[in-house]
C-alpha cells in the first residue's frame, strides 16, 4: 500500500511545474565614470577659483570676459553691504547735482585760481596773457604765507581769505576748497582752473578759453598706481566707503567744470576719511591728501565725467620729490613746442615692474595737444618768457 502510493506521488510530481527559485542579482554597477568626471570637473574648478590662470589665453578658453568670469557665472552674486545714513545723503546729493541742468550763463567765464604761499613771480606774463579778454575770465589769489604785493590790475583786489598751508597735508586740500567756495559765488564762472605759482600758460587766451568752456569734462589727473607711492598709501580705515581697489592718484592740478566743483564742496563723507587717514607719516607711510583725494572722490562718483589726465604739463623725469625746475637758460622756443607738442598722457607706477600707462589726449573725441599751462618755473625766467610769448601763443 504505501508503495503504490509513493509511486503515485512521484507520477504527480512529474506533472507539477517546478517553479524557479529566487535568483541570486549580481551586485548593480554605478556608473563609475560619471562619478569620476564630476569630481574632476569639481576639483577643477576649486583650483582654478583658489589658483586663477595668468595668462589671458587660459582665462579665455572658459570665456572671453576672462579670468574673472570663470566662477562668477556659477556663484551666486555677492550680497551688496547695507550703506549708512551718511553715505545714502551724499550719493542722493551727488546725483542731483550730476542730473541737475548746468547753470546757464550768457557770458560764461574762466575762474583762474591761483594757489600760492605770497607775490605770484609771472603776473607781468599772466597781465598780457588777460589783456583785451576782460569779461571772460576772473581771478582768485590765495596767499597762504605773505600777502602778495601785485604788479597787474587783473590781481588787485583778487585776493581770497586763505590759510596756512602745508605741504602733503590737508590744509592743500582745504585751499583748493576756499578757492572753489569763492569762485562759485559768480555764476558766470562756468570752469575753474588751479594753478600755482610757477606755472605759465602755453597758448593764447582764446585758444585756452575755447578748449575750456567747450568741453563737458573736468581736467582731472587719475591713475592706478599699485606701487608704494600709490596703492601702498592706502589705509584700510578708509573702509567700508573707500575700498582699496578704488584708490587712484594724479596730478594736484586741475580743471573743473561747474557741476564738479560744485560737488566737491558739498562732499564731506570722502573728505572726512583723507582729513583723517591719509597724511605723511600715517602707519608708516606719506599719503599725500591733495595727489589721491580728487582722483580717489571722482573715480568713485563719477569716473566718465574726467580725462584722467591733467593740463598742466609737470616734469616728473628726474625721479625726484618735486618735479624738474626751468631756469632762465631753459626757455627757449624748442623747449616750449616740444611741451605744446605732447598728445599722449603718460604714467608711471611706483612698483618694481615700472610699468608705463599711455592713453591719447582726446578733446571732444578729437585727439588734440594734452597741455595748456607748465610749471615748474623759476622766477628768473620771467623775461625770457615775456620775450617768447608772442612765438609760443600764437595760436
Amino acid at each position: 500500500m504505501k508503495t503504490a502510493q509513493a509511486q503515485a506521488w512521484r507520477l504527480g510530481m512529474t506533472d507539477m511545474q517546478i517553479l524557479p527559485g529566487p535568483r541570486h542579482r549580481p551586485p548593480m554597477k554605478r556608473p563609475l565614470w560619471i562619478i569620476v568626471l564630476v569630481s574632476m570637473v569639481s576639483v577643477f574648478l576649486i583650483c582654478a577659483y583658489i589658483y586663477p590662470p595668468h595668462s589671458s589665453a587660459a582665462c579665455y578658453i572658459f570665456s572671453s570676459r576672462g579670468c574673472k568670469a570663470i566662477i562668477s557665472d556659477w556663484l551666486p552674486p555677492a550680497p551688496k553691504r547695507e550703506y549708512s545714513d551718511e553715505e545714502i545723503a551724499a550719493h542722493v546729493v551727488i546725483r542731483e547735482i550730476l542730473n541737475a541742468p548746468p547753470v546757464q550763463s550768457e557770458n560764461p567765464k574762466v575762474a583762474f585760481m591761483f594757489l600760492t604761499p605770497n607775490s605770484l613771480p609771472f603776473e607781468r606774463l599772466w597781465d598780457r596773457f588777460f589783456q583785451g579778454h576782460e569779461g571772460k575770465f576772473s581771478v582768485y589769489v590765495h596767499a597762504s604765507k605773505d600777502k602778495p604785493v601785485h604788479v597787474s590790475r587783473h590781481f588787485i583786489g583778487r585776493d581770497i581769505h586763505s590759510d596756512q598751508v602745508i605741504w602733503g597735508k590737508i590744509s592743500m586740500v582745504d585751499a583748493e576748497k576756499r578757492l572753489l567756495a569763492s569762485a562759485l559765488q559768480d555764476p558766470s564762472n562756468q570752469h575753474f582752473v588751479l594753478l600755482s605759482e610757477s606755472c605759465v600758460p602755453l597758448y593764447s587766451f582764446d585758444y585756452i578759453y575755447d578748449y575750456l568752456i567747450n568741453t563737458n569734462i573736468s581736467f582731472v589727473d587719475a591713475f592706478e598706481d599699485p606701487g608704494p607711492h600709490g596703492n601702498g598709501r592706502y589705509s584700510e580705515h578708509m573702509l567700508p566707503e573707500i575700498e582699496k581697489k578704488d584708490f587712484r592718484k594724479g596730478a594736484q592740478w586741475f580743471t573743473m567744470k561747474r557741476q564738479h566743483a560744485v560737488i566737491v564742496l558739498a562732499d564731506n563723507l570722502y573728505y572726512s576719511k583723507f582729513r583723517e587717514y591719509c597724511r605723511p607719516g600715517l602707519e608708516g607711510h606719506n599719503c599725500i591728501a591733495d595727489e589721491h583725494y580728487l582722483p580717489t572722490f571722482f573715480n568713485l562718483v563719477d569716473a566718465g565725467g574726467i580725462a584722467n589726465w591733467s593740463v598742466t604739463h609737470v616734469d616728473w623725469s628726474e625721479r625726484k620729490w618735486h618735479p624738474k625746475s626751468y631756469r632762465a637758460q631753459d626757455i627757449t622756443n624748442e623747449l616750449l613746442k616740444n611741451i605744446t607738442s605732447v598728445e599722449v598722457s603718460v604714467h608711471v607706477t611706483s612698483d618694481e615692474k615700472k610699468v608705463v600707462q599711455k592713453w591719447p589726449c582726446l578733446w571732444n573725441g578729437v585727439r588734440r595737444p594734452c597741455y595748456l599751462f607748465a610749471r615748474k618755473f623759476m622766477p628768473d625766467a620771467l623775461d625770457n618768457l615775456l620775450h617768447h610769448f608772442a612765438n609760443y601763443t600764437t595760436i
